[in-house]
């Protein structure tokens, strides 16, 4: 035999090749497709046809790949050249193992793809789509949770405008773009979780969890095992399997911890420990664990004078005070009222408006519940009445009595915006209680606020404390 002959016969046998293992896989596979360069459909065998819908194989031809097959990478080999020999494509019905391959012309340049789906004839792949079905559940769990762990507020939601809002706004911004602690000091209601929510994110950790636990809803027999985790068996009546605490679910997020003035003795020095060495031992466990996990901390208490009593670690306060920020009750910032109000009408839903006479009302009240008493007020005025205008006799039938407002005040809500009223009648109600006691520290004790708020508000409104 010639060369020649030779030749023709190796090309002869190599076309026999790529035909017979085109035929051999085509009929072992699930399914078969053949795109051309613009990855429009040119062949599809009947099973795959079915698979994705489609009655007859005629009606996929022609049509772009991913219309028919969606997911398909077809389109990306037939453009690159590039196999991609094995990957996982979704279905309706269930995951496929696809090869796709370029088909080339006697130049070599990439005139189109095919790809063929493996899944129902090999087998031993199946531990593969095991494991990939095992990972996409896992995945899915995971995102599930971490979007319960999101924060859920912004400092967009932290309503107010007054200066001493504008302050809490400036320091939590400051704590947002640190890991330093931070401490949150307020009375019940004045948005302490929410602000916390707020710094976690606009924090570098945003993404990571927000896990948050409140001392006082826990027993103290359980917060141990709340914070660290337990151990499989760790006491009699635990699951056999292990249990993760706060700290560990928090991994690389944020820890908010309510009412941390509630938090028993013994456990503060954990805490401590866990602040200062960055380990912990789950309960029943000899094993340590990392934690990187930044806090935030809340409580309407006086920490300082916990401290003094010895019901508060000194040491554990000042790793916790690094950055404390007073969110301010809301009878030191009536000016916020009208912003409050309207924001807190509109998460409920509702189209009611207050009448300047109902605003004047509310800044006399003392709020003891803060913005939580505030939103319950709307919230119970508006299912007892039928007037989409809430006027101040509403109010007060849900209020209840209040001491009546100094004459000057009601004139000037009259002829003034809703800030000119408010300023008004704190400035005539301060100068009154001045008066009347005869200096500011009796004065502060009347109207029940701190000297340094009494003093602070003074100087707002420009006020002598004489």
């Amino acid at each position: 035999m010639n060369s020649i002959d030779r030749l023709k016969d190796y090309h002869s046998t190599r076309l026999q090749a790529m035909r017979s293992l085109f035929e051999i896989v085509e009929q072992s596979s699930e399914g078969t497709v053949i795109v051309d360069r613009d990855a429009r459909i040119v062949w599809i065998n009947e099973r795959y046809a079915r698979r994705f819908g489609l009655a007859d194989p005629a009606e996929a031809l022609g049509q772009p790949v991913e219309r028919v097959i969606p997911g398909s990478l077809l389109r990306e080999v037939a453009h690159s050249g590039q196999p991609i020999l094995l990957d996982m494509l979704d279905t309706p019905k269930d995951p496929l193992v696809v090869m796709r391959l370029p088909v080339r012309d006697e130049d070599g340049r990439s005139i189109g793809a095919i790809g063929f789906a493996l899944f129902d004839e090999l087998k031993r792949l199946s531990p593969l789509v095991r494991h990939y079905l095992s990972l996409q559940e896992e995945l899915a769990s995971a995102r599930s949770l971490l979007q319960a762990r999101q924060a859920r507020y912004s400092f967009a939601q932290y309503i107010g405008t007054s200066a001493a809002v504008l302050e809490v706004k400036r320091r939590a911004r400051r704590g947002a773009a640190s890991e330093a602690p931070v401490l949150l000091l307020g009375e019940t209601g004045t948005g302490k979780e929410l602000l916390a929510h707020a710094i976690h994110a606009a924090s570098p950790r945003a993404h990571r969890p927000f896990v948050s636990l409140n001392m006082a809803a826990i027993p103290e027999n359980l917060l141990e095992a709340e914070f660290f985790g337990t151990a499989p068996g760790a006491f009699t009546g635990a699951s056999r399997k292990a249990r993760p605490g706060k700290f560990q679910i928090a991994q690389g997020g944020t820890l908010f911890l309510d009412e941390i003035g509630d938090m028993p003795l013994h456990l503060q020095g954990k805490l401590l420990r866990v602040l200062q060495e960055k380990e912990f031992e789950p309960v029943g466990s000899n094993e340590i664990l990392f934690s990187d996990v930044r806090l935030i901390t809340a409580t309407s208490c006086d920490l300082e004078e916990a401290v003094r009593q010895g019901k508060f670690r000194a040491d554990l306060y000042y790793r916790l005070n690094v950055l404390p920020i007073h969110l301010p009750p809301l009878r030191e910032r009536p000016e916020d009222l009208p912003a409050l109000c309207e924001a807190i009408l509109g998460q409920l839903g509702s189209d009611h408006t207050l009448s300047p006479a109902a605003l004047a009302l509310l800044a006399r009240h003392d709020w003891p519940g803060n913005i939580r008493e505030l939103r319950n007020l709307l919230e119970r005025t508006i299912l007892l009445g039928d007037d989409p205008y809430l006027d101040e006799a509403m109010l007060a039938a849900a209020l209840g009595p209040l001491p009546p407002p100094a004459p000057a005040a009601v004139a000037a809500v009259t002829g003034e915006n809703y800030r000119q009223a408010m300023q008004r009648f704190e400035r005539e109600l301060l100068e009154n209680a001045l008066a009347s006691a005869g200096n500011a520290l009796e004065a502060a004790r009347r109207l029940g606020l701190s000297r340094s708020t009494l003093y602070r508000r003074l100087a707002a409104l420009g006020i002598s404390s004489r």
